[in-house]
């Protein structure tokens, strides 16, 4: 069972009133919070040099170098929390399945997951294999003090996909075909992927992360009634599963404005919103959740007053939620010019 050390942040109050955390029990704290999904990583060059000759993956495991790359964006943006530096594909890795980031492709597995027996040869994920995860970010913890970690793992069906896929994919086909043509072996995978990235979750947490946000990349290729049936029970069984641990949860995903409420009936307290869906509209969607979002990435690189522009109407729609935690509506691009996102930070915490 895990449980938080007496000098967990949420235990010992460093992190309770820091401006994320309020903000995501609904509360209006003196500045809108902001971070940046991907933040950690590579738009810096800073961490291109630290990452020079260290494959991605045995970067996520080295607890030092991790803890310097997540810590390195709050060092130089300012940001109101620092993200995980990982990967949603670490806890198969970890569990003992055969995977690799190729370059300029994105996570491959060696051997997909197509049939019944593919899914019942996937290996558990014990949990003394996570004790890097406990330990990075431990490190990261201890270093920012009120500032809080933000922990991240890959929805099931994202995770599925790439099994499925054997690698990333526009559409997903494959694993759309298997959800239909074979339920059971649909629900044992998603199970799995569900159970690994909870363990994922729950050592972040223990470890010192004070919020965790699932991260559906895919789930924008789903019908309405797919996500419903057979996806949405399976995010409900991760944010069930961590509730107990205190840590505000965030639930993402890209795509989802047709069935954004049901993304809020996985159980996260904060929806985030990606650039497609304005935030005031999403706020009646979902009522009562504070929201995430939702700062259009194509517009990092346009003219600074665009750009301000922009950013004052997504602020302006978030006041339609209890809360507002800015974000962007996806991951920083690889090319984007740091010292857009330090702006954007002291332009989000000056705003009124």
């Amino acid at each position: 069972m895990v449980t938080l050390a007496p000098d967990h942040p949420l235990r010992d109050g460093r992190t309770v009133d820091a401006p994320l955390l309020r903000a995501a029990r609904g509360d209006r704290p003196a500045h809108r919070p902001v971070w940046f999904m991907r933040q950690a990583g590579r738009s810096l060059p800073e961490y291109r040099e630290l990452r020079r000759n260290v494959a991605m993956l045995d970067a996520c495991l080295d607890p030092a170098l991790a803890a310097e790359i997540t810590l390195q964006p709050v060092r130089r943006h300012g940001v109101d929390a620092a993200v995980f530096f990982s990967d949603i594909v670490v806890p198969p890795l970890l569990a003992g399945v055969g995977v690799r980031i190729v370059e300029g492709r994105g996570p491959v597995f060696d051997r997909p997951v197509r049939t019944r027996d593919d899914v019942r040869a996937l290996p558990p994920l014990h949990a003394d294999a996570l004790q890097p995860i406990r330990e990075t970010v431990g490190i990261v913890a201890a270093e920012l003090g009120d500032v809080p970690v933000i922990g991240f793992g890959g929805a099931p069906f994202t995770l599925a996909s790439y099994l499925v896929e054997g690698g990333p994919s526009k559409d997903q086909q494959r694993a759309r075909a298997m959800m239909h043509a074979d339920p059971e072996a649909w629900s044992a995978l998603m199970t799995w992927c569900a159970d690994v990235t909870t363990a994922f979750l729950q050592s972040q947490i223990a470890g010192g992360a004070s919020v965790v946000q699932l991260f559906d990349s895919w789930a924008g290729s789903l019908s309405r009634a797919d996500y419903e049936r057979s996806v949405l029970p399976f995010s409900q069984r991760i944010l069930t599963a961590v509730e107990p641990l205190g840590a505000p949860r965030i639930h993402f995903g890209l795509g989802t404005a047709g069935f954004l409420d049901l993304v809020a009936d996985a159980g996260a307290e904060v929806i985030g919103v990606d650039w497609r869906l304005p935030l005031d509209e999403a706020a009646r969607l979902v009522p009562g959740h504070p929201l995430q979002g939702n700062i259009d990435t194509a517009l990092l690189a346009a003219p600074r007053e665009v750009l301000h522009a922009h950013v004052a109407d997504v602020l302006r729609r978030g006041d339609a939620a209890p809360a507002h935690i800015v974000n962007l509506g996806h991951g920083v691009p690889p090319d984007t010019d740091p010292g857009v996102l330090t702006d954007l930070v002291e332009v989000v915490h000056a705003a009124e």
